[in-house]
């Protein structure tokens, strides 16, 4: 029996790369799924993806800076699908790259928004339904960045994304009592649209320096990050919570 038979999932962020690995990856394992990003031509193609290898999903675009998105991602969960049991809080952008003294005030608050915010509301919304379930698994996305290493003009991201992890961390305290848990990921390199390493312009050298900030000496494809994530919603990580997990190919423990 596939690990996530029987259960709903939402999954932000899912039009690329993480987002869009993992939601796969839930159908395949069973996992009925609500998708959403703000790009609705591209959730559209993974729903019909999902649906051609035998799964269920539903697109619901919009911005996880708005409110109503957060509440309409669980009321088609529980309409469609009967209730909620996972949800997979992914959505973010890493916004403006400058030093301290020349972000924008605008820029940094569009990233906390997204991020941080984006995520909180999220859990609003989430955790009412899955207690009506009688339990269930939330998941961030967070980074190392802000958490193991600070990597100059990213301040609003790693301010973000470390906030993420004392929600998170909340959160397990709060809902433990429960059956609700609570986990982050902290991914490494990935080879997605949003990667540094995809940029206009990034050549090769960008790519070697950036695969050997890691142990492994690569970067990471977002169906490896999915299966983390699939581990800390599935019942195989049923006495994980609180945790910030990093899956970052030893970019935080190397310095070679």
């Amino acid at each position: 029996m596939t690990v996530l038979h029987g259960k709903t999932a939402i999954v932000t962020g899912a039009s690329s790369g993480i987002g869009r690995a993992t939601a796969k990856l839930f159908a395949r394992e069973g996992a009925r799924v609500v998708v959403s990003a703000r790009r609705g031509a591209e959730l559209d193609a993974l729903v019909a993806e999902i649906e051609a290898e035998g799964g269920q999903a539903v697109a619901v675009a919009g911005d996880v800076r708005d409110e109503s998105l957060a509440k309409a991602l669980v009321d088609t969960a529980v309409e469609r699908f009967g209730g909620l049991d996972i949800a997979f809080n992914n959505a973010g952008v890493v916004g403006e790259m400058a030093p301290v003294s020349e972000v924008s005030t605008a820029g940094w608050r569009d990233v906390l928004d997204t991020n941080l915010t984006g995520a909180f509301l999220g859990a609003k919304y989430q955790v009412p339904a899955m207690l009506a379930r009688g339990g269930g698994s939330l998941v961030f996305t967070s980074t190392f960045v802000g958490w193991t290493v600070g990597m100059p003009g990213m301040a609003a991201y790693a301010a973000a994304k470390a906030g993420l992890i004392g929600l998170t961390k909340v959160l397990a305290a709060e809902l433990g009592p429960k059956g609700v848990r609570a986990n982050a990921i902290l991914p490494g390199g990935t080879d997605t649209p949003a990667s540094i390493t995809n940029a206009p312009g990034a050549g090769p050298e960008v790519l070697a320096f950036v695969e050997n900030l890691h142990a492994l000496k690569r970067i990471a494809r977002p169906e490896e990050i999915a299966r983390s994530v699939l581990h800390l919603a599935s019942d195989a990580a049923s006495f994980v919570t609180g945790t910030a997990m990093l899956v970052d190919g030893g970019v935080s423990v190397t310095r070679t």
